[in-house]
């Protein structure tokens, strides 16, 4: 699956790293609700940085649809708050895409 990470470009990540993706997405889902400053930008940091380390760069000359789409590093908790759907940034293995 085609992921980009705003402001930095795309990364293809095999879909079995989903639910490792997942668990962090569930913890910044929490601390979202929560309103842990601290703990969300931790995550999302970790988030990001997971998906750097498992996925594979795409040229930047790639025009490849990106499936999914994860906020900028510095994104706010309120930036991130509008990028949600119902099952997070990440959706479920067995959720549909966009």
């Amino acid at each position: 699956m085609i992921v980009r990470i705003m402001g930095e470009g795309q990364l293809e990540v095999a879909e079995s790293h989903l639910p490792e993706l997942n668990k962090l997405d569930d913890e910044l889902l929490a601390e979202m609700e929560r309103g842990d400053g601290p703990g969300f930008r931790r995550t999302l940091q970790a988030l990001l940085e997971k998906v750097r380390a498992l996925g594979e760069p795409l040229p930047d000359a790639s025009l490849e649809p990106s499936e999914l789409i994860l906020p900028a590093a510095e994104a706010t908790l309120e930036e991130v708050r509008e990028l949600l759907g119902e099952d997070g940034l990440i959706p479920a293995p067995d959720a549909p895409t966009a």
